[in-house]
């Protein structure tokens, strides 16, 4: 026989896939998506636990008083003051979700569809201020308005992103005037 045909009889046509293997595989990385996906969400639990002593939050009154300011955007989550990483999750405060902000003399009304309202007495504001980042969600340099509040013996910073990023630095000053005012009557009290 010529060599030519010596290797041409020696070749094999390719091997069939194996899907025994490779559905053994498929499974088997399904498998460790859900247990990754369980273990954030026993991870999101255990926190919402740690943080069970946060005092329930305020709802709005019946009177707020004239409205101030107004604007839509979105929510980006709570975190303990100055540490913008640790989210506060218990009470829906975790929740990311579009929001309604509404500034009158009483305080700052969050509505958010879908996740839980909150209120925040002008007593308890504390400071507001242009960031670039809170709980995990980073903007560009004064991209997002953070306002810290008092709620129980915590502080909390609060993030929230207009649909018109040209509205925070009015929420700033409007926001941060309140305090001043409420400090200086209750100075005089």
């Amino acid at each position: 026989m010529t060599p030519v045909l010596l290797l041409a009889a020696e070749k094999e046509s390719a091997q069939v896939t194996d899907w025994a293997a490779r559905i053994g595989w498929v499974v088997g990385l399904a498998l460790f998506v859900a247990l990754v996906y369980w273990l954030m969400r026993e991870g999101w639990k255990w926190r919402g636990t740690l943080q069970a002593d946060l005092p329930e939050l305020p709802t709005t009154p019946d009177e707020t008083g004239p409205e101030r300011l107004a604007m839509s955007g979105r929510y980006h989550g709570s975190t303990t003051a100055g540490q913008w990483l640790d989210r506060i999750v218990a009470h829906g405060l975790g929740t990311r979700s579009r929001a309604e902000l509404t500034l009158t003399d009483a305080g700052l009304d969050v509505v958010r569809p879908g996740a839980s309202d909150f209120f925040v007495p002008a007593a308890q504001l504390r400071e507001a201020r242009l960031d670039k980042g809170i709980a995990g969600k980073v903007l560009t340099e004064g991209g997002l308005l953070v306002v810290t509040w008092e709620h129980g013996d915590k502080l909390i910073d609060s993030g929230f992103r207009s649909d018109h990023a040209a509205e925070h630095n009015e929420w700033v000053e409007a926001i941060n005037s309140m305090i001043e005012t409420n400090s200086r009557e209750g100075a005089e009290r």
